[in-house]
């Protein structure tokens, strides 16, 4: 998170929304103090159209050999 003054924001605000954006948090700030935040907003919801054509191209996986690969790993006596 960083953080910005009104000033700035006045002077490159293209530049700060963009940075928001992108993703970054960005807290403004009015003579030191901290009093707003500038944040991205989320994506659009996915359609189910979407999520069906996505799920349609994944790789397909054995669960029995994901279930042994991680008891591999995990101790068993936990």
């Amino acid at each position: 998170m960083s953080e910005v003054s009104i000033r700035d924001l006045r002077n490159h605000g293209g530049d700060v929304v963009d940075r928001a954006a992108r993703g970054e948090v960005i807290v403004i700030t009015r003579a030191g103090r901290r009093v707003a935040e500038l944040r991205p907003l989320r994506g659009a919801p996915l359609t189910a159209d979407v999520l069906l054509q996505r799920w349609r191209h994944l790789p397909s996986f054995d669960p029995q050999k994901l279930r042994d690969e991680i008891d591999e790993f995990v101790d068993q006596k936990l």
